[in-house]
């Protein structure tokens, strides 16, 4: 059986949604505080994680890098803080998909579920290596270079980089990379530009200078 660890400091919402996940056929496994949280993922190495940001001890945030050290399990960070600077430190810090409560309880299943999907999809051998002078991407390693110095992507980052390089001067739609490359349309279209606009910052498909 599929397992969830759902991390929550308010016991309340904790309960909801290990209930939301039995409903769904997953198993979940309960915390609520973020140091517990890091040694039940040890414990029992799950499927996917959601996790809440204001936790003691140790926050979303601070989780997600010290999950991300160790594996590429799916992470949906599902926090009250909707500013866009929260959004986009959740997604720098490794989290695959971020939901601002409240949120339906339909909504976070199909959530869930597309993670998944995304996470149990074979990596792709079309795009295990690419390079065109400027950019090589190497999959298989996790590792992309530019004008032949590595930089430093989040899985999401690269898997996107390697898709737009296969469509190269090919106009690629929002839609088209939700679906290819989060797997589901279920996301919102702010992921999206959140990670191109960091591709952009760290100088992947700009010009040299």
């Amino acid at each position: 059986m599929t397992t969830v660890l759902v991390v929550d400091d308010e016991p309340a919402v904790l309960d909801t949604l290990t209930a939301c996940c039995d409903n769904a056929g997953y198993e979940p496994i309960a915390s609520l505080d973020g140091k517990d949280a890091l040694r039940l993922f040890f414990q029992h190495h799950p499927d996917l994680v959601i996790a809440d940001i204001m936790m003691p001890g140790l926050n979303g945030f601070e989780l997600c890098k010290r999950i991300r050290e160790v594996s590429e399990v799916p992470i949906i960070v599902l926090s009250a803080l909707g500013a866009e600077r929260e959004k986009v430190q959740g997604l720098q810090a490794g989290a695959d998909d971020y939901i601002v409560k409240p949120v339906g309880m339909a909504e976070l299943v199909a959530r869930m579920e597309g993670v998944i999907r995304r996470a149990q999809l074979p990596p792709s051998e079309s795009t295990s290596v690419y390079s065109d002078g400027a950019i090589s991407i190497y999959m298989d390693r996790q590792e992309a270079y530019v004008y032949g110095k590595r930089v430093d992507l989040t899985p999401k980052e690269l898997a996107m980089l390697a898709y737009l390089t296969q469509k190269a001067r090919k106009v690629v739609s929002v839609a088209e990379l939700l679906s290819r490359v989060w797997g589901s349309p279920h996301y919102s279209e702010d992921s999206v530009k959140w990670h191109i606009a960091s591709l952009l910052t760290k100088q992947c498909g700009q010009p040299r200078a």
